[in-house]
């Protein structure tokens, strides 16, 4: 045991290089789980000037200072953050609160929709069925209830979280890309030397990284554009809400879409019934399901990720355990860094040791 121990050890551990990389995986993700809560804005912002940095290089190539176009990107996220606060909220806010007044109503037209149904096709369903699946229906619905009364309890402190991103991360945002370059030089103080396999495996994820994030973003914009046309053409109540539940899905990778699936069908089944309508709209939203991952991924991710989905779904539920919302946002992102450690860790040792053979 000792000697396979030994083996393993003077195998994967022996360079310094690999020791150093495996130091400060272990810090970063070491401070990010002990006080990812307490520092979540600086963490927000720090990512947000990672993914604008393309930005402000590409003003500094028309010429502009860093400042003044650092200056810009302030001054867009302020813009975004105003629309959000005062175009987009309210309204999603206004439809929520709608459907959870009309949730007696809601059950009550399901309930009467589905004991029909053993009359209807008594071949296909039984009344104990039905009774099950109406006891189910309303177990669900009472929890989604208290779940948002629950936050509507604690709307005062998420206010007051809410205040802190808007007045905080665009300031951090505009500082971190302002004096990127004073806050790079200080961070490289604690890189230890000899960290030429760290940055080997950053060079890799760097822009895989920073593209799939971006990706992603515009994913969700356009995701959530085609459903709420689409659902605003046919009439379906709560279209924006339903929409951007719909453009949120894409986070998370195949789960996402099935699990939204489900109020899409209970909210056109109690607005239409069984009838052919129901039909076209679940219909026409999993074309868009099927355009999003055959047509939308491929132009917009191409050779960014190139992962299995079983590594994908168990990056989702390993990552997502650990970070919660966060970590399931960038469960990719950190498969991809994982993947890229795992490529780039023998490859260094073999030349290690291929250029010791040869001296």
């Amino acid at each position: 045991m000792y000697d396979i121990f030994r083996d393993w050890y003077s195998r994967n551990l022996s360079d310094p290089q690999a020791v150093i990389l495996s130091i400060l995986l272990l810090v970063v993700f070491g401070l990010i789980w002990l006080v990812g809560g307490i520092m979540a804005p600086v963490l927000v912002a720090l990512i947000l000037a990672y993914l604008l940095e393309s930005v402000v290089a590409t003003m500094e190539r028309w010429h502009l200072s860093r400042n003044l176009a650092s200056m810009f990107v302030l001054a867009m996220i302020i813009a975004i953050i105003v629309i959000v606060l005062f175009g987009l909220i309210p309204v999603l806010s206004q439809q929520l609160t709608s459907i959870v007044r009309e949730l007696p109503g809601i059950l009550q037209n399901i309930q009467e929709q589905l004991l029909r149904l053993p009359e209807r096709y008594p071949d296909i369903f039984t009344a104990e069925q039905v009774n099950d699946l109406i006891g189910n229906l309303r177990n669900e619905l009472t929890s989604f209830t208290q779940s948002v009364l629950s936050f509507s309890l604690a709307r005062l402190g998420t206010l007051v979280m809410i205040s802190v991103y808007v007045v905080l991360v665009p300031i951090m945002v505009f500082f971190a890309l302002k004096d990127k370059n004073t806050l790079l030089q200080f961070a490289a103080k604690f890189v230890p030397n000899r960290s030429e396999l760290t940055f080997q495996v950053w060079r890799e994820v760097d822009g895989k990284i920073a593209n799939y994030i971006r990706g992603k973003f515009f994913e969700i914009l356009i995701v959530w554009a085609v459903t709420y046309v689409l659902f605003a053409v046919m009439g379906l109540n709560y279209s924006l809400l339903l929409s951007f539940l719909v453009g949120l899905s894409v986070i998370i990778p195949y789960v996402g879409a099935i699990a939204v699936t489900v109020p899409i069908a209970l909210i056109g089944f109690f607005q239409w019934g069984f009838t052919a309508k129901l039909g076209y709209l679940l219909i026409a939203y999993q074309v868009i399901q099927v355009l999003d991952g055959n047509v939308l991924v491929p132009l917009l991710f191409s050779e960014v990720v190139n992962l299995h989905p079983l590594a994908i779904i168990t990056a989702v539920l390993f990552f997502g355990g650990l970070f919660g919302l966060w970590g399931v946002f960038f469960a990719i992102p950190l498969a991809t860094l994982v993947q890229a450690v795992m490529n780039a860790w023998p490859k260094a040792l073999e030349h290690r040791a291929h250029g010791g053979a040869q001296g």
